[in-house]
């Protein structure tokens, strides 16, 4: 977008009446959509509220919905995006953006009442930097875990407690849902499918080993998918395409740039992975077990020990899965085979363990609608005392 376009376009938002800016979602990227579309949907809908979408990419799905209680607005990133976040007025401001007030996107200068969704099941403390999540009013959390971390953070450097509400996975719900619907179409003889999402860093499969585990899993006979996470395809495009482009001519290999894409996860009969929160969506949510390559921790919060809470991307590990060393690529096979020998017992294990790690299974949509509007509703009272 022009200079010109971006400042249009906060213009546009500044003068939205206060009924279009009592919530107001904000997505860095159109890869966001799809934690926000079932939230608006039930907003717009059913609770009958007004939203107002801002996006920092014009190439959102969302700035394509139509709906009487709906506005998208795209506000790029920049000087304006910056002033939009310095000067904004509404009631609650939604996101799934990390490090509010820690880097250049700051609170505004306004009463502005800040919603963190998270966007995975993972833990607050390790993978994320130690003050991620301070400066925000409420966060929707997806389990006890993450509620656990952030009051023990909380309690150890004095800090407000914030609101945190019970919300569950939505991402989670649908992917058990995808799962129960979906027609496997294997032959006889085919092979496993193998699905390869790792994270992104230095550290991860693709940028320490992937190539060699390829190497591997194709010499076995079966089927692999490449799956990066696109965060590795922006910062480290020329350690993918290394990586795909060696094995490109192979039938059996297979190559997902899309991360919003479902259909390779459907289809794989098991997930190799290392520090990904996605491991646990695809363990709890498809019921199908998950390889871990034991690379390097990803670690942005050097003080993480602090909190003496094990980290449930460490915890889950053995209990949805298997273990091996990047030096012992040669054991994936063996392992493989065993995690797959058992599926109903596997599936009955995952029923459990997520009836006791997520809230609201099932609920967190309408729920969690409900919550925004609850605390809109507050904010919008306050606001009203001030102007007395």
């Amino acid at each position: 977008m022009s200079f010109f376009s971006a400042w249009k376009a906060l213009r546009k938002f500044r003068q939205l009446p206060w009924a279009w800016r009592t919530i107001v979602i904000y997505s860095e990227s159109g890869q966001d959509w799809h934690q926000f579309f079932a939230l608006i949907e039930q907003l717009n809908g059913p609770l009958d509220r007004k939203v107002c979408y801002v996006t920092s990419d014009r190439n959102d799905p969302g700035l394509k919905r139509t709906h009487g209680n709906y506005r998208a607005i795209c506000i790029p990133e920049g000087l304006f995006r910056t002033i939009f976040f310095q000067v904004c007025q509404s009631d609650v401001f939604v996101l799934t953006m990390m490090d509010l007030h820690n880097l250049q996107l700051k609170r505004s200068t306004y009463p502005v009442h800040y919603i963190y969704l998270f966007h995975s099941m993972g833990s607050t403390h390790m993978v994320d930097n130690e003050n991620s999540f301070d400066h925000y009013d409420s966060l929707f959390c997806t389990g006890p875990h993450q509620v656990r971390e952030i009051r023990k953070r909380e309690q150890l450097k004095g800090l407000q407690a914030k609101h945190l509400f019970d919300y569950g996975h939505p991402r989670l719900e649908q992917v058990i849902g995808q799962g129960r619907e979906y027609v496997q179409e294997d032959a006889p003889g085919d092979p496993l499918t193998v699905l390869i999402a790792p994270t992104w860093g230095e550290d991860s499969i693709f940028n320490t080993c992937g190539r060699e585990l390829i190497r591997v899993l194709l010499e076995t006979g079966y089927h692999v998918i490449m799956r990066p996470h696109y965060q590795s395809n922006r910062q480290t495009p020329e350690v993918i395409a290394g990586v795909r482009d060696a094995f490109a001519g192979n039938a059996r290999f297979e190559y997902i740039g899309q991360m919003g894409e479902t259909d390779s996860i459907m289809r794989s009969d098991i997930l190799v992975s290392d520090w990904s929160a996605m491991a646990l969506e695809y363990a709890m949510g498809l019921e199908k077990p998950v390889l871990f390559i034991d690379v390097p921790r990803r670690i942005r919060n050097p003080n993480w020990q602090e909190l003496g809470i094990e980290p449930i991307e460490t915890t889950i590990r053995t209990q949805v899965g298997e273990i091996v060393s990047p030096a012992s690529l040669q054991e994936t096979p063996a392992a493989i085979e065993r995690l797959v020998s058992d599926p109903e017992r596997f599936r009955a294990r995952m029923r459990e363990l997520r009836e006791t790690m997520v809230f609201r299974l099932g609920h967190s949509i309408p729920d969690g609608a409900a919550e925004i509007v609850r605390l809109a509703d507050e904010r919008s009272a306050a606001r009203n005392r001030r102007r007395q």
